[in-house]
């Protein structure tokens, strides 16, 4: 690493990553369709690109690490949002395209980050990400599906921090459409204007169709969302934390009531009476 960057310096942040297909394809797109300019900076060996857009300093940095374990990011840089530009992994191989928060939902850290640790949910420039994801597969007329992701894997951040992601096998990592998509949407969070309304979400599978119908379609914005899989497991620390560390105010807890099992349904809506959040069940 030959230059740190002046931390003083307010900024976004966008990281790519050299062990991942799909990053430096969205990357390569975000350099040709915005003209990002190499500057003499380095970072893991690796050149530092840089574009003011809609007067903020973008700077667009790859690592030669996974994307989940790069915890000590923030020791080098302190921007005021991160978006991992990365591939999305799923056993079903849907062509995807997704937007979330890194963090761990739980005490386990199996994919990086830390332990009962979430990063700061952007939540309107995730909506933004998720708007230009739709759109751009109706214009460029993609078979992907768009959706938000569930809060999970690495790394755990005390700076508002998303991933705009394209999955989910090889075959998509390197379609250079889609991968175009992305870099549209990564570039869309970055130039988010509107704080929207915003919402926590329990309940559903990982992929979450409601939630994401609802942004796309409501001034509703989400911000950390937690699956079916953890609502046993998801208790007032964890339910504040949330809340906590969302750059927006919350104004309320939505439930994916059908997508919520049985038994944890009446432990559930007293730990979310416990903490002062409105809730409604969609």
């Amino acid at each position: 690493m030959l230059h740190l960057l002046e931390k003083a310096k307010a900024m976004i942040l966008i990281i790519a990553s050299n062990k991942d297909p799909a990053s430096i394809n969205i990357k390569n797109q975000i350099i040709s369709l915005y003209n990002f300019e190499k500057t003499n900076e380095t970072f893991h060996e690796n050149p530092v690109f840089q574009k003011t857009v809609e007067s903020k300093a973008v700077k667009l940095v790859t690592v030669n690490t996974e994307l989940i374990h790069t915890q000590n990011i923030t020791s080098h840089f302190a921007p005021t949002l991160i978006i991992f530009i990365s591939r999305h992994s799923s056993q079903s191989g849907i062509p995807t395209l997704s937007v979330h928060t890194p963090g761990n939902l739980t005490n386990q850290a199996e994919k990086g980050g830390l332990p009962n640790q979430i990063s700061i949910s952007p939540a309107s420039a995730m909506k933004e990400a998720l708007r230009e994801m739709q759109f751009q597969k109706e214009e460029k007329q993609l078979a992907y599906k768009v959706s938000y992701e569930c809060t999970h894997h690495g790394p755990s951040l005390n700076t508002p921090t998303m991933f705009t992601e394209l999955g989910s096998t090889p075959k998509q990592w390197n379609d250079q459409k889609a991968a175009e998509a992305v870099a549209h949407a990564t570039i869309a969070a970055t130039k988010t204007h509107t704080a929207y309304p915003a919402a926590i979400g329990i309940g559903g599978p990982h992929y979450n169709e409601k939630f994401t119908k609802i942004a796309l379609t409501t001034p509703t914005a989400f911000g950390h969302i937690i699956p079916k899989y953890l609502t046993a497991k998801t208790d007032v620390n964890m339910l504040k934390q949330c809340a906590e560390k969302t750059v927006e105010k919350i104004e309320r807890v939505l439930l994916d009531w059908k997508g919520i099992k049985s038994e944890d349904k009446e432990k559930l809506v007293e730990t979310i009476n416990s903490t002062g959040l409105k809730m409604e069940k969609v």
